[in-house]
């Protein structure tokens, strides 16, 4: 029997607490509410959870700067949950670690679904990670059981929503991949949905592969999608 996943979701509203709650208990999940920042990375520095639903609106320490002390240490999965629904909030939610954002008020199906989808991403088995056994690629080494990348022994710190990305290319074989393909096979997605979560992973990965010096680059075909390079 599969072993329980653990939630961790993090409010200052108890009755989305307790929504939350109640909706991750009827899927299965076992559940730890907090109602602020500071509780909650106290938690987390001696039991850490499978995935951490973040709100980010919070007297004390906000959403923000819980997910940025969380990927010091940490690439769990984390939601952010915010009133805001603008395209810069949710690129700061992106860009600060988080691999999902939702916007208050939301359907709690919604919620679940992505849920699912972003535990789905990561317990899925592509090609790559068929075996245990550490895998090159150019000068990158990709290690299965540890979800990482690395160069020159280096751990290149991939968020889990970076590593799938990087991943489902991967495993592309250098064939073309498009937007709508990749929304709905990383995040779960439909084509239609209005997200620039894309341009933002992708200019995170771009960035941490320049920084080390890689020769493998992601090559964008205009109007299409994406490829890594065959050069």
């Amino acid at each position: 029997m599969p072993e329980l996943k653990s939630v961790y979701v993090v409010d200052d509203e108890e009755k989305i607490l307790e929504l939350i709650k109640s909706y991750l208990l009827k899927d299965g999940y076992m559940v730890k509410t907090f109602k602020d920042g500071f509780s909650a990375l106290k938690e987390f520095e001696t039991n850490q959870p499978d995935m951490f639903i973040i709100d980010i609106m919070m007297p004390g320490m906000d959403g923000y700067s819980l997910c940025t002390e969380i990927r010091k240490k940490s690439k769990v999965p984390i939601i952010m949950v915010s009133a805001k629904d603008t395209d810069i909030d949710k690129v700061v939610g992106l860009e600060i670690g988080s691999d999902d954002y939702i916007s208050k008020p939301f359907s709690p199906r919604e919620l679940m679904a992505r849920v699912k989808s972003l535990f789905r991403r990561i317990d899925d088995k592509y090609y790559i990670e068929s075996t245990d056994t550490a895998v090159k690629y150019k000068d990158l080494v990709i290690k299965p059981n540890e979800r990482s990348i690395y160069k020159d022994n280096n751990n290149l710190e991939f968020t889990a929503k970076e590593y799938d990305f990087m991943l489902y290319l991967l495993n592309a074989k250098n064939k073309l991949v498009s937007k709508a393909e990749l929304l709905k096979a990383v995040w779960g997605f439909s084509e239609n949905e209005d997200t620039r979560v894309i341009d933002d992973v992708l200019k995170r990965i771009r960035k941490k592969l320049e920084s080390c010096g890689s020769k493998v680059q992601i090559v964008t075909i205009w109007g299409y999608g994406y490829r890594i390079s065959q050069e």
